[in-house]
């Protein structure tokens, strides 16, 4: 079982998405969070804004492809992230 996941960060002003796949999703935030993930994320705090559940890695990456390019639903995810926190602001995001 595959994972795809879209991450927020809010560093002042500054709103960001991240989108990726995984098998382990909270191993997966851990890595980003202490630097260790994708270039992309270091040097910020990461919380988990959504995710789904796919039967196959290849089904997982197609998945994320799609997500990369919706620019319009991501942007939507991070208006939930509260910057005073960095934390998301409405709980329930679909796993």
């Amino acid at each position: 079982m595959s994972f795809v996941y879209v991450l927020g960060s809010v560093l002042g002003r500054d709103r960001r998405t991240y989108v990726g796949w995984s098998v382990d999703i909270e191993q997966r935030l851990v890595r980003h969070n202490s630097g260790l993930g994708a270039r992309s994320t270091r040097g910020r705090a990461w919380v988990l804004l959504y995710a789904e559940r796919h039967a196959t890695r290849s089904e997982a990456m197609r998945r994320e492809i799609e997500l990369k390019r919706n620019r319009r639903f991501r942007a939507q995810l991070a208006k939930n992230l509260d910057p005073s926190e960095n934390v998301v602001a409405v709980s329930g995001a679909p796993v």
